[in-house]
């Protein structure tokens, strides 16, 4: 299923604003085909329609994917080189799809290898480290992740999910400075980006700092009042600091939202216990905290 998430995405986005209207029909149905986990048919679909338009992008693009999915990975570069010929040779895309076609047969060396050449053959777009970034973060693989989004942000600073995904990165390899230099930097990108707020209240969290976990959720909130698991996270920093008047109402806002019951009742529950005792358990005897993302970013594919 993972594989078909690759194949789909931004496929249909392609079709609204990469061809013309006419041929939306054929790309939107080979797309439901391999949803369906039909990608032979949806290839030949394609290639039929490709026939007729050659020069039509979108579905060039699709057909390089769906041929990695069905392991034909030589009509894969068939299909790439083509694109290269209709966009150019300084143009990623035709090595990003086929990047995403090794991908989709499994084979993520390669893979890698397509989106570091995308990012050499356009020097000045950010596309290829990042899609590469993105891939090297969903695989697990954090060390190679990182470089690629350092060079993504490098060339599009204006990149907030980019900088997120590098700061969520940095993170989990333990480099709480510079995962929070890169959240502060996305929302220089974007003020209003919510990810980036709650990356740096999740370093403020892996530093055991409730006051700046506090803060963070304080400044998200002032944006988004109706966040809801902000109002939890608030909570429990509240909690931490033992201002437990003003922890209950966090709660009770968070539960008017529609926060997750049980989340809820186990907050609760160590905020009674906390205050009959005059002083708050730790969260780890306590069983709860915040929720904060602490996985690879989502994965992205080119553009």
């Amino acid at each position: 299923m993972v594989g078909i998430a690759l194949l789909l995405a931004g496929v249909l986005a392609l079709a609204a604003t990469g061809c013309d209207r006419s041929s939306a029909g054929p790309l939107s149905q080979a797309v439901l085909l391999a949803d369906k986990g039909r990608s032979a048919e949806a290839l030949r679909l394609i290639e039929q329609h490709l026939t007729e338009n050659p020069s039509a992008v979108a579905e060039r693009r699709l057909a390089v994917r769906l041929a990695g999915a069905v392991g034909d990975l030589g009509r894969a570069r068939m299909h790439a080189t083509e694109l290269e010929r209709r966009l150019g040779p300084t143009s990623p895309i035709p090595l990003l799809e086929l990047g995403h076609a090794f991908e989709l047969a499994h084979r993520y060396d390669e893979a890698l290898l397509a989106y570091d050449r995308a990012a050499l053959v356009a020097p000045e777009d950010a596309a290829g480290p990042r899609t590469g970034g993105f891939r090297a973060a969903a695989w697990g693989e954090l060390e190679l992740a990182e470089p690629r989004l350092s060079e993504a942000v490098r060339r599009n600073p204006n990149d907030a999910r980019a900088w997120h995904a590098l700061g969520v990165v940095r993170a989990r390899l333990g480099r709480l400075d510079a995962a929070e230099a890169a959240y502060t930097s996305g929302l220089a990108a974007d003020p209003d980006d919510v990810d980036n707020r709650v990356g740096l209240a999740t370093v403020s969290l892996l530093r055991d700092d409730p006051a700046g976990v506090l803060r963070e959720y304080d400044a998200l909130l002032a944006r988004h009042p109706e966040v809801v698991d902000a109002h939890l996270g608030r909570s429990w920093a509240l909690i931490r600091l033992a201002r437990y008047t003003e922890a209950e109402e966090a709660l009770r806002r968070a539960e008017s939202l529609g926060a997750d019951h049980e989340v809820v009742t186990r907050q609760r529950e160590w905020l009674r216990r906390s205050t009959s005792m005059g002083t708050h358990e730790t969260t780890r005897s306590a069983g709860v905290g915040p929720r904060h993302p602490t996985r690879p970013p989502k994965s992205t594919t080119s553009p």
